[in-house]
């Protein structure tokens, strides 16, 4: 096997072990991804040099016995809207296509501090706005499972880059499933934290109350390992919650005797794909056979879901999105007086998604329809937030499917309601705060990733990743862990 299929725990023994150094690591993704990626496409940015030098740094401090961290030394990916001093965060979108920003964000320099090389910036839906990585301004990013599919979205390159080897684990962010539904697609695990868990300090905001940064990898203890690395309380961030974080890694014990599971009803219901609910059965089986107690739950509100998150996040997306003006950074379309510069700058700067966000949400900020749209989108979250509250009262975790379907074709979905309609299942997390992760639970027909959600309440991140470990070591004992 070669040292890009290793995970990063694998990476981490063979360094401990002094049978490979931190440059011979870094050299093997590097030539994986000049291999793979003319055809997967899941950076923007592949930054060789730098990441060859931290590597070689890191190589200094291990024989020196002054590593940084356990992880001193495994090279990581970092989706493209996470601030990066000296290399270019685009966003994936024209407006922002050669803008190199003076600072790097919390999730970075706690990365460079744990002495992990940065491989690249990985591409994205423009402004994380899109669930299959074809709004991109620069280029597509293929599913490595089936170049003919998707990856999801918006961090169908983190997922991809994972996927197709070209990085150990990788960062991407979640707004209403954006990590989870690639890593369903891509046969990953991928865990959104609780909001405020992780600094969102220098991610580039779409809705900053549903943003949350968060790991994707081809294990449950690689991701148990990054969120040790990019968890924790941060001043800079007015969001980021005070408290201790636990050794997420410590809790992966494979003991769920006497968990509660519940499965919303509403989830398992019409427009559900039946290879997907098949596999999510069976898995539940397996942890039952692991001794957890399962009972059916009702979510009643899920019904109103699509449409209350779209109203709010479009709204936060008008008002994040108006800095971008042509004046301060990024594109700007010279012209003869301010105000035409400013609707040229950002016709051209933006793609039609993003404009098609924006204007959504600026018509349900504006007078006479704020109370209709905006207000009543906000009751009913609050809704949601109170039907999950008293779903965890009866149960630990809840169960869900990832997505209705496994991954699509490009093209393949005609309509904005078709592509919205794919995150059914994962947008209510990020409108109730909560915590999620996404695993691989087997393939369908088209030997394609069906992915399995894990819901768990505020904090909740031990549970959801112990239980998906106790899943990921009974498969493996049956020899399908990447079925």
């Amino acid at each position: 096997m070669e040292l890009y299929q290793y995970t990063a725990r694998q990476l981490q023994q063979c360094l401990s072990d002094n049978e490979v150094t931190s440059e011979m690591i870094v050299n093997s993704f590097l030539a994986q991804i000049e291999r793979v990626e003319q055809e997967i496409g899941a950076f923007i940015t592949v930054t060789a040099d730098q990441a060859l030098e931290a590597a070689k740094e890191s190589d200094i401090r291990r024989r020196r016995n002054e590593l940084v961290s356990p992880w001193d030394g495994i090279p990581i990916a970092v989706k493209d809207n996470m601030s990066t001093k000296g290399i270019k965060t685009t966003c994936g979108s024209k407006i922002l296509a050669n803008y190199v920003p003076p600072y790097d964000g919390t999730v970075i320099r706690k990365l460079k501090a744990a002495g992990l090389p940065l491989l690249g910036k990985t591409n994205l839906d423009e402004f994380a706005m899109g669930s299959s990585t074809e709004n991109s301004a620069f280029a597509k990013t293929c599913n490595p499972v089936n170049w003919a599919k998707v990856p999801g979205g918006s961090s169908g390159g983190s997922a991809a880059a994972v996927a197709g080897y070209e990085a150990p684990w990788s960062l991407g962010s979640d707004t209403g499933g954006s990590i989870r539904q690639p890593a369903s697609f891509c046969g990953l695990i991928g865990l959104k934290p609780t909001y405020g868990l992780v600094s969102r300090y220098g991610l580039v905001a779409y809705a900053s109350s549903f943003d949350q940064i968060g790991p994707l990898g081809r294990s449950v203890e690689d991701v148990a390992d990054l969120m040790n690395i990019i968890s924790g309380y941060d001043q800079l961030d007015s969001t980021s919650v005070n408290r201790d974080c636990p050794n997420y890694a410590a809790a992966l014990t494979g003991d769920i005797k006497g968990l509660r599971i519940g499965l919303p009803k509403e989830y398992f219901a019409q427009g559900l794909n039946d290879a997907v609910k098949a596999a999510i059965m069976a898995a539940v089986d397996k942890l039952v056979a692991a001794g957890a107690v399962v009972e059916e739950v009702s979510l009643p509100m899920t019904e109103y879901a699509i449409e209350t998150y779209y109203l709010i996040t479009s709204a936060e997306a008008s008002s994040n999105l108006a800095r971008y003006d042509g004046v301060r950074y990024g594109l700007r379309v010279a012209d003869e007086d301010s105000i035409t510069m400013f609707k040229s700058t950002r016709s051209a700067g933006f793609g039609p998604e993003v404009k098609r966000r924006i204007m959504l949400g600026t018509y349900a900020l504006s007078t006479g329809y704020y109370d209709a749209y905006y207000k009543k989108a906000q009751q009913v979250r609050t809704l949601m937030r109170r039907e999950f509250a008293e779903a965890f009262a009866k149960v630990d975790i809840l169960i869900t499917p990832t997505t209705p379907t496994t991954a699509f074709g490009f093209g393949e979905k005609k309509n904005s309601l078709e592509m919205y309609l794919s995150d059914i299942y994962t947008v209510t997390v990020n409108l109730a705060g909560v915590p999620a992760l996404s695993m691989p639970v087997g393939k369908d027909q088209e030997h394609l990733p069906i992915g399995m959600q894990l819901i768990g309440q505020h904090f909740a991140e031990e549970a959801l990743l112990n239980t998906a470990y106790t899943l990921e070591q009974v498969k493996l004992k049956e020899g399908c862990v990447h079925e």
